[in-house]
């Protein structure tokens, strides 16, 4: 059976669950900081990682498509080599308190929930496709 890191619907797949294993890390934070005066909450940049899933697909050319580039002499070289285009932004939530902190705990429950029906998506997709793949690799007299 070929190696289906290697093939791009999954690269695909993988990089989505990463992109959601780090935004549950971010939601977690913002609720653990529910009480810090002045906290603005964070989120995921999500139309970053949408760019980056877009030049994944095949909108851009070479093996080295997501690669980062060091912009100054003194810029240190990733350790994977590529970057999938996971950052966070500051998302203040629809209310702030008189200390300044803008975490509403409802709102960041709800980006959790979210989250996690995503991610159940994508691991039933990609135990689905795991499975077409072995389908497609048995002989036919089985």
């Amino acid at each position: 059976m070929p190696d289906p890191t290697k093939m791009p619907v999954f690269s695909m797949m993988k990089a989505r669950l990463q992109m959601l294993g780090e935004r549950q890390k971010v939601i977690a934070e913002n609720v653990a900081n529910v009480s810090t005066p002045g906290f603005v909450p964070k989120d995921i940049d999500q139309d970053g990682f949408a760019a980056t899933l877009q030049r994944m697909a095949g909108q851009a050319s070479g093996p080295g498509r997501t690669a980062m580039v060091a912009t100054q002499a003194g810029h240190m070289a990733p350790p994977g080599g590529a970057s999938l285009g996971i950052s966070s932004k500051r998302t203040p939530d629809s209310e702030t308190t008189l200390d300044g902190n803008a975490v509403v705990v409802e709102e960041q429950m709800m980006k959790i929930a979210e989250t996690r029906m995503d991610f159940e998506t994508m691991v039933g997709l990609y135990q689905k496709s795991l499975g077409l793949l072995r389908l497609a690799s048995r002989s036919p007299t089985r």
